[in-house]
């Protein structure tokens, strides 16, 4: 069996597939983590040759990037000499969209021989299944969630966002940079209780290996906030993270959660 290291970001994702099996955590200087493992590596972005290198010499050929990272901001002075030489490619990428970054990241770690794994290939329960999970679709939920799959099909090829929120065919919000949160906390202060859906699906043409979607209990409890009605996501295309309180939440908040093809 391959050897694995996990490159955690925050939330639950990283702990999740770290119950599935023995794992290396790798978590990275100045980036919250709160799984934790019986093997741990800290590192820096400034210093990803000596990662690499530590990988190797770990007997690491499996990569898995799970979590949420803010992108980096580089301190020449913490640099390797192999990160320093890596520095012009890195940042090129960090000036491209989520997408274009990760692909680019993609392309580094297996150069380096490293093989990439994703979070569902090692927990595949936690992909959504089609279906209706809580509550019912009504009419309006599924004209929104139509309208919402347009304008995400439409933004796809520049890059932009895994989300959008919907209310009565009008796009309140699209998520950015900032995240899914972020968005829902604009939708919040904004368009209060608009009985909206919130929808969360790849980009077309996104490798599902890092950074497909993912919903938790705290998207339950942002979209409450926000006053939302619905939540749909891409069958076989999202992460349900801490299912069952997702289901619980959402079933007292009165959110309709459904997957669609």
């Amino acid at each position: 069996m391959p050897k694995r290291a996990i490159l955690a970001g925050g939330g639950a994702l990283p702990q999740s597939l770290l119950e599935a099996g023995d794992a290396i955590l790798v978590t990275f200087h100045g980036t919250p983590v709160d799984a934790r493992a019986s093997q741990q590596i800290e590192a820096r972005f400034e210093q990803l040759a000596s990662l690499f290198a530590r990988l190797k010499s770990e007997g690491v050929t499996e990569l898995c990037l799970a979590g949420a990272m803010r992108r980096p901001v580089f301190d020449p002075t913490a640099l390797d000499a192999g990160t320093a030489a890596l520095m012009p490619r890195l940042m090129a990428a960090l000036q491209q969209g989520d997408d274009g970054l990760l692909r680019a990241v993609i392309a580094l770690l297996e150069e380096q021989g490293f093989t990439i794994c994703a979070p569902h290939d090692i927990r595949p329960d936690l992909l959504a299944s089609e279906g209706v999970m809580v509550g019912e679709v009504s009419a309006a939920l599924q004209a929104d969630a139509h309208r919402a799959a347009a304008v995400l099909a439409a933004l796809a090829p520049q890059d932009v966002g895994q989300g959008a929120v919907v209310a009565k065919g009008q796009v309140l919000a699209i998520e950015t940079l900032p995240g899914t949160d972020a968005m829902l906390e604009f939708v919040a202060q904004t368009c209060p209780n608009s009985g909206g859906i919130l929808m969360k699906r790849p980009k077309a043409g996104q490798d599902l290996r890092v950074d497909m979607p993912g919903i938790g209990p705290q998207t339950i409890s942002m979209m409450q906030k926000a006053g939302l009605s619905g939540l749909v996501v891409q069958a076989g295309g999202a992460l349900i993270l801490e299912r069952e309180k997702v289901l619980a939440r959402a079933a007292s908040a009165g959110i309709t959660l459904w997957a669609a093809p």
